[in-house]
């Protein structure tokens, strides 16, 4: 196969796992900036073009957007899906989780156990909001941000409700959710490849630190989840409509919750934390499922 690797940093640990699993197996890979694209919409024969060059012959694309350039990145995708090259995940699923409003709202249609979840923009509403999720301490999430990024524990009534306000009066968005004080600063990463669980680990927070992202100092352990837990990360992510996702899922009393479904999930962490060659099975993946013209947008919303 020739594969488009569609990166701004091939050097990235997950870049280079993923070129090195393709060559691996005897295929060519490209990375492709998809800034540096540029395209002809057209019905007949739509193109993309790259540093002067038509991008022609390729087989699949692997779309390693960054949430920053989701716009154009998506735009960029499409393309190669109007040209009939196969996507490991679709424009439209990648639409979806990006959206952090939409994608819990698809997740609570499609009967997701999630943190209960309040959103609002009349500001004068904030204590029905903190009412709505139970009362402090409640975590307070950007709509918009990336590895822990824009993420705000409001550990009183006080504290979470001048945050709300400050976001509201910055006219930024936000979602206020349910702190699940059980899971005591860990959550579950399950990796999703083409239906099936293909590693997992579990992720926690540095000391004094409620969030469990790697990138914050976090640690990380191979574990073994539970049939349940595996029966959500596969829901989550079909309801998605994601070949490939991490999901992040918390232990609860209330039984297994998402909080969050990525369509762009790295390697680094989860390789290093349970030996599984992850990459090799997302190139698998495409090997099994990359056909000329398989670019039919999957799931609802």
């Amino acid at each position: 196969m020739k594969i488009a690797l569609l990166t701004r940093n091939p050097k990235l640990f997950s870049h280079r796992r993923l070129i090195e699993a393709a060559e691996q197996r005897g295929h060519e890979i490209v990375p492709v900036d998809y800034l540096r694209c540029y395209m002809n919409i057209t019905s007949k024969k739509p193109e993309l073009r790259y540093l002067g060059e038509k991008l022609t012959g390729f087989d699949a694309a692997i779309p390693r957007i960054a949430a920053s350039h989701t716009f154009f990145g998506l735009a960029v995708l499409r393309q190669f899906e109007m040209m009939g090259i196969y996507p490991l995940n679709e424009s439209v699923a990648i639409g979806r989780s990006r959206d952090k409003l939409r994608s819990l709202q698809i997740l609570a249609r499609d009967g997701v156990n999630l943190p209960v979840t309040a959103f609002a923009n009349d500001t004068t509403r904030t204590s029905d909001l903190l009412d709505i999720v139970g009362g402090a301490p409640v975590v307070i999430k950007l709509l918009e941000g990336t590895q822990g990024i824009g993420v705000v524990l409001g550990e009183t009534p006080k504290s979470a409700k001048s945050v709300i306000d400050a976001f509201h009066g910055a006219n930024i968005a936000i979602l206020v959710q349910q702190f699940v004080k059980e899971a005591e600063g860990s959550d579950i990463r399950a990796f999703v490849v083409g239906g099936r669980v293909v590693a997992s680990m579990e992720r926690r927070g540095a000391a004094g630190e409620f969030r469990s992202n790697l990138h914050r100092g976090g640690t990380a352990r191979a574990i073994d989840i539970t049939p349940e837990e595996r029966r959500t990360a596969l829901k989550a992510a079909r309801s998605m409509g994601l070949n490939v996702a991490g999901v992040d899922m918390l232990r609860s009393g209330n039984g297994t919750m998402v909080v969050e479904v990525n369509s762009s999930p790295g390697l680094e962490g989860v390789e290093n934390a349970t030996g599984v060659d992850v990459a090799g099975a997302v190139i698998g993946f495409l090997e099994r499922n990359a056909k000329p013209g398989r670019t039919r947008t999957k799931g609802k919303g």
